[in-house]
């Protein structure tokens, strides 16, 4: 169960785990559900039988079916196979230990149903959370796991929630993972106190900078916008500017298009005469073509001749790239 790529100080303090989300989800007052610390209550989900229908169940109803099958364990059970665990490393113990609190994490996950709609996101997120609750959990601590694993579970689903909110990530530090989770409580508690919150004041009461509080306020009340929104009456956009007038997937069309062209021009030229390849080079790819009297020279003959050929020659080509690539039709028109 040991997973080296987690990282447990990506996750923010107690004191921030403890909250609701309410920045995040500004506007909405109502409390999260707790997570009983000291006897969690029964943590048993409906029965969701399937009904007679050419609609098939929806994820979350069979996966809710699916984990009914897993009862929860007694606390000697639990002692037992977390302590066969950490002596051990015996899978079975573990799988127990997992599987008997797949419904403590759908219970957690659906306190943020709020905040996320996919609700087996969350519990997909809430999952890993619990496997490292397990591989953590010490039994002789005298604590239950359902009550230490609600701490993970929850940390998991939070951390997925903030990175996944907004295309431009706002909590990148634990600092500013604090400041999203207790900013607007904390200015409520001070309005009600008779205090103005300024940034100044709320700075002094998490330890921050001032600019921390200013950066994550402006965050919090700004939405992503796509670069492609008109910003001016002739429907012009900050993407146009960006990518010199043409849109990204313009510009990648273009790049393959000159790609396959070069290769298929690469492939015609293996059979070309040598004075079709100096032609091809000095004048036809040139950035500054040389003159035809200075390739006739070259081949001892006369300007018209050289002229007369490189028509001949873009006829063939033209007709090879036809061939061999009709998606470019358009351009010979």
């Amino acid at each position: 169960m040991s997973d080296p790529s987690i990282d447990d100080d990506e996750f923010p303090d107690d004191d921030i785990i403890d909250t609701t989300y309410d920045d995040i989800s500004a506007g909405n007052d109502e409390s999260q559900p707790e997570v009983e610390a000291e006897d969690p209550e029964p943590r048993n989900l409906p029965i969701l039988k399937p009904k007679s229908s050419l609609v098939p169940l929806d994820p979350l109803t069979a996966y809710l079916n699916e984990i009914r099958q897993y009862s929860e364990l007694s606390a000697e059970e639990e002692f037992e196979l977390a302590t066969r665990y950490k002596k051990n490393e015996d899978p079975a113990a573990v799988y127990s230990l997992i599987t008997s609190n797949l419904s403590l994490v759908v219970k957690i996950a659906m306190g943020f149903k709020r905040e996320w709609q996919n609700l087996m996101d969350l519990v997909q997120e809430g999952n890993v959370g619990l496997m490292k609750a397990v591989q953590n959990f010490d039994p002789l601590r005298g604590v239950r796991l359902p009550a230490y694993a609600s701490w993970w579970i929850k940390a998991y689903i939070l951390k997925y929630i903030l990175d996944n909110w907004r295309l431009v990530k706002v909590g990148t530090t634990n600092t500013r993972r604090k400041l999203l989770y207790n900013l607007r409580k904390e200015k409520e508690n001070l309005e009600r106190q008779g205090f103005v919150p300024t940034t100044k004041l709320l700075a002094e009461h998490f330890g921050v900078k001032e600019q921390e509080v200013i950066d994550v306020e402006a965050g919090l009340g700004a939405s992503d916008v796509s670069i492609d929104t008109p910003t001016h009456d002739d429907g012009s956009h900050p993407g146009q500017w960006l990518s010199g007038g043409e849109s990204p997937g313009a510009e990648i069309e273009k790049e393959e298009i000159q790609s396959l062209l070069r290769e298929k021009l690469k492939d015609f030229m293996v059979s070309a005469k040598p004075i079709e390849r100096d032609i091809v080079d000095q004048r036809i790819l040139a950035d500054k073509p040389k003159p035809l009297q200075e390739i006739g020279t070259q081949y001892g003959i006369t300007r018209e001749a050289v002229r007369q050929a490189e028509q001949r020659l873009m006829k063939k080509l033209k007709a090879h790239l036809l061939e061999t690539m009709p998606e470019v039709a358009d351009l010979f028109k």
